[in-house]
């Protein structure tokens, strides 16, 4: 029986940019399925009491050196946005609606390269518009679609079910019940769907 990975997912971690671009050629490799869980990352701090890693500074500045080094392992663009942090409530809804209704993967990518590769500024509007756009996806409908009581309340509940799981950052993976957290940690999941 193929093994699948739970993939909890925020577009504001630039770690789990690094872990959405490297899943893909794992889940290929173990035989295995990619199952994409839109979740509030702030959210998820809120209810653990933990805190964004460049809010700390001597954790911060570590962190942009290591990402750094992830980029250049996995040969990914990537670039610190200087509009980081911002909400990105409407952009998870989005990959909630898109996951039931639309192209869940292109959104994702394009969402990620953008904020991670690109430096857009994502808490614009007009941005998104653009980046909407560009998939083909009506920017009205997204903004309708975003509003629905269902979208509100299925991210809610993923972030809910991810904290009470064990979740306390992004990315977080689990396989089975086995949580793997960061992108430092892919190793370690693609050894437990092997």
């Amino acid at each position: 029986m193929a093994k699948n990975v739970e993939f909890f997912f925020d577009y504001i971690s630039p770690a789990t940019y690094f872990a959405h671009m490297v899943l893909p050629d794992i889940a290929e490799r173990t035989g295995a399925e990619v199952i994409y869980r839109p979740f509030l990352l702030g959210g998820v701090f809120h209810a653990t009491g933990n805190s964004p890693p460049l809010s700390i500074p001597a954790k911060g500045k570590w962190l942009i050196d290591d990402l750094e080094r992830f980029a250049k392992r996995y040969n990914l663009p990537f670039a610190l946005n200087p509009s980081f942090p911002f909400k990105t409530l409407n952009l998870m809804r989005g990959a909630v609606w898109l996951q039931k209704h639309g192209d869940l993967k292109s959104y994702s990518d394009a969402m990620f390269k953008a904020i991670w590769a690109e430096k857009k500024n994502l808490a614009d509007e007009k941005e998104v518009d653009r980046i909407l756009q560009s998939l083909s996806i009506n920017p009205e409908e997204f903004k309708t679609a975003v509003s629905l009581q269902e979208i509100k309340d299925e991210l809610r509940s993923n972030t809910e079910e991810a904290v009470q799981r064990g979740a306390f950052g992004a990315p977080t993976m689990f396989v089975g019940e086995e949580l793997f957290w960061g992108q430092d940690r892919l190793d370690f999941v693609e050894e437990a769907l092997s």
